[in-house]
């Protein structure tokens, strides 16, 4: 069977901008009337999206060979141009509900106090993007709506190429896929990839060249969340993230833990067994052979072997996505036309809204 192409449709070009339409004259831009502090602190919370985040450092500017001069007379490197990936669906919802009005609202602040003018790459889910992992667990996302009409709809994906942003989506993959596979791709070329999601699956890729930032809805800012915060919150190394949770579990994606059938088999005991054995393959392979701690934990490792290493295939992302990175991508992006696009955007739907309240 040939391997998925990337979808062009809805979403046609897959490729960055054209230079023909960065050069056209932009509209007068409108005032978006937001008041946002650029980058949030957020104290520490077991709820994944309030996580300890600091602020990082403003984004890098141009130096000159003197200003970059360290303490010891040598030359600092710069630091390492950005690129961010926008996981767009979950930016469409407020809660539960599909909202175009939480979508430009978390772009408008996306835009103007965190990516700047940086590269923007929006990835979407391709159709029939879950049925790979609903296949191994049915419980797999099985709350959420299926079918056409249940992600981003032509509106999101056009303000998104009017911004400048390509917009990528492959057929039979999770957006999360081909962000971690295009993730691969731009750190070989040198550059740090930061991630738009407040999606916890991306925590698995976290290093020093990859970092987090969520938006966070009790506020209404994106934060960022970096190697430091996860250490500091999971007292553990991402690499260890993907193991880790295949012990916890991850409810809103229906993935259950092993705490549903041995309760007593925590967060702790799963730290404490991965810090000494280095992942969950090296951790059951050790355990069939010999003991690796308490009874409990040792008879949950020997019996429930097979449902830890399918949590493993169901929550591990993909980078084998059969899709490539265009160079493009990697210019910085022609933001001129930021503000009146999305200005226009809010205003339709502010005026669609008050069309279908009237209606009512």
């Amino acid at each position: 069977m040939p391997p998925p192409a990337v979808s062009t449709a809805p979403v046609a070009p897959v490729v960055a901008p054209s230079s023909s339409s960065s050069a056209a004259a932009p509209r007068r831009p409108r005032p978006l009337r937001l008041r946002v502090t650029p980058y949030a602190s957020v104290s520490s919370s077991p709820s994944p999206s309030t996580s300890a985040v600091s602020s990082p450092p403003p984004p890098p500017a141009r130096h000159s060979r003197k200003q970059l001069v360290g303490r010891d007379g040598a030359t600092a490197k710069p630091a390492k141009p950005r690129v961010f990936f926008l996981d767009v669906n979950p930016l469409c919802f407020r809660g539960s509900q599909r909202s175009l009005g939480a979508f430009a609202r978390w772009l408008a602040l996306f835009f103007a106090h965190v990516s700047l003018r940086d590269p923007v790459v929006a990835v979407l889910d391709g159709e029939g993007g879950n049925e790979y992992r609903r296949r191994l667990l049915p419980s797999y996302k099985a709350h959420r709506p299926r079918g056409p009409g249940t992600g981003a709809d032509s509106r999101v994906i056009d303000v998104l190429r009017e911004c400048n942003v390509p917009v990528v989506r492959v057929d039979g993959y999770e957006a999360d896929d081909v962000v971690a596979t295009l993730t691969e791709q731009v750190l070989q070329k040198g550059f740090r990839v930061v991630i738009g999601s407040p999606d916890k699956d991306f925590k698995q890729l976290i290093s020093e060249d990859v970092q987090l930032v969520m938006p966070i809805p009790e506020i209404g800012r994106w934060s960022f969340y970096t190697l430091r915060h996860y250490v500091a919150q999971y007292k553990c190394d991402p690499t260890a993230d993907l193991s880790l949770r295949c012990f916890i579990g991850d409810e809103a994606d229906g993935v259950p833990g092993i705490q549903q059938l041995v309760p007593g088999f925590g967060r702790k005991t799963a730290v404490k067994l991965l810090k000494k054995h280095g992942s969950l393959e090296n951790l059951l392979n050790t355990a069939a052979v010999r003991t690796v701690g308490k009874d409990y934990a040792q008879d949950a490792l020997v019996k429930h072997a097979d449902y830890l290493r399918k949590n493993y295939e169901v929550l591990s992302l993909k980078r084998d996505v059969n899709v490539q990175l265009d160079d493009r991508w990697l210019s910085t992006r022609d933001s001129c036309n930021d503000s009146s696009v999305l200005s226009d955007f809010i205003l339709k739907f502010n005026e669609g809204q008050k069309t279908n309240i009237r209606g009512n």
